[in-house]
């Protein structure tokens, strides 16, 4: 099957058909025929004529008339109806990020009943493992600038990096 792109202005066009009429002009100008032969039937005196009944359809005969009217390539009727849109349109649009509107509703987990107390987990400290000779060699090599001490994190981890010094002895 063979598919192609319709162009917008194909789409668009209003059929003719008596001349430059087009089907809702011809559908405006047919309603007063039928709406006022239901209200001569509807209103009383009924099936009889009346002024009260000639000047309504008088009025709605005139009113679709002019409805009619092409302005622009557009009736008049549908440039009443998007301004009746317009009109009807809120006047100021206020954005509000928490607004349920249009949001997808989620099951809710049932949340897990916690103890009365949380139990609290205390960070132990590793005990060095360095005699007291050596502590007091670590210290001297920290207070040195020779040594240039540089401490770096990286993902969590402490790394340590110190410059050989000669030891005096």
């Amino acid at each position: 099957m063979k598919m192609s792109v319709v162009p917008a202005q194909v789409t668009t066009v209003e059929d003719r058909i008596a001349g430059s009429l087009g089907l809702s002009q011809l559908l405006l100008f047919a309603a007063p025929i039928f709406g006022g032969s239901a209200l001569y039937v509807i209103l009383p005196p009924y099936f009889k004529g009346a002024t009260y009944k000639a000047a309504v359809i008088g009025v709605v005969t005139l009113l679709c008339c002019l409805l009619a009217i092409r302005l622009k390539g557009k009736l008049i009727l549908f440039w009443l109806l998007t301004l009746a849109q317009y009109c009807a349109r809120p006047r100021y649009y206020v954005y509000d990020k928490r607004s349920l509107h249009a949001r997808n509703d989620y099951a809710v987990k049932p949340a897990v009943e916690e103890a009365d107390e949380p139990i609290m987990t205390e960070h132990v400290r590793k005990k060095l493992s360095l005699s007291t000779a050596e502590l007091v060699k670590l210290q001297e090599l920290l207070i040195n600038p020779a040594a240039n001490l540089r401490l770096e994190t990286r993902k969590g981890d402490l790394y340590v990096h110190i410059t050989k010094v000669k030891q005096e002895i």
